[in-house]
């Protein structure tokens, strides 16, 4: 439940629109609902401003179904991440208002209307291997209503690609860098701008790369500040927190 929707219950019952036992109906859910195997934060939205995504790695297909039959009703944005194309095709059957982005492994729906008056946020990748998790971090932004720009495969390897784009990394509210191999892209990028930067260390690049730990010790080694770095691979995380960012 969003903050405008809690008040708004509250007035009408104030009001007398509505009864009591209506208004008890309405809010009995919250703080959250147990179902035994999860428990749904239904505060999340009025605490953070965005409902409590579903990770959807490594639950059962029923699961998932009865955490949807929970959320769909509300009608609040909806983001399942981490989830395959055959999940998709099982819930698309129940709920046909779901859309799926196959590149990200992300479902989602209601996507919050976007500010006119809203910054945007920059994703920039290293390489085109990177665009999943970029993705990922486009989808949670675009669901939580906040506007999106891409710059894809604009790695170190070929700096000029860029250093002819300063002036759309300048107009950004935030950028997230997304990269692997040996993620120095957010360290450059940072020392180019003013803005905040969110690096995302990706599982992309060779042995040596340990699955994106090496571009995770980069990311943190930075000596540019104004840096902040999430987990290998988290697009989603880096996506909610430009989210924050950008509302801000």
């Amino acid at each position: 439940m969003r903050k405008t929707a809690l008040k708004g219950v509250l007035k009408k019952l104030r009001s007398g629109k509505i009864s009591l036992q209506k208004a008890f109906c309405l809010l009995k859910d919250l703080p959250y609902t147990d179902l035994g195997f999860a428990k749904l934060d239904n505060h999340r939205a009025i605490r953070r401003g965005f409902p409590e995504a579903v990770y959807c790695e490594r639950k059962t297909p029923q699961q998932i179904e009865k955490i949807l039959r929970h959320l769909i009703p509300r009608k609040e944005p909806l983001l399942l991440t981490r989830a395959s194309e055959e999940c998709f095709e099982r819930l698309r059957g129940i709920y046909p208002e779901l859309k799926f982005n196959k590149q990200a492994g992300v479902i989602y729906a209601n996507e919050k209307p976007v500010r006119k008056k809203q910054g945007y946020v920059l994703i920039v990748t290293a390489g085109t291997s990177d665009i999943p998790v970029a993705e990922e971090a486009r989808v949670t932004l675009e669901t939580m209503g906040s506007r999106v720009k891409t710059l894809y495969d604009a790695g170190v390897a070929g700096i000029h690609r860029v250093l002819d784009k300063r002036g759309l990394l300048e107009g950004a509210a935030a950028i997230i860098v997304v990269a692997g191999m040996e993620g120095a892209l957010a360290s450059v990028i940072s020392g180019l701008v003013s803005k905040p930067v969110i690096a995302v260390p990706t599982s992309v690049g060779y042995g040596a790369s340990f699955k994106g730990l090496s571009a995770l010790l980069t990311m943190l080694n930075c000596c540019s500040p104004g840096v902040s770095v999430v987990n290998i691979d988290n697009g989603f995380g880096a996506g909610y927190f430009a989210g924050l960012i950008s509302k801000s």
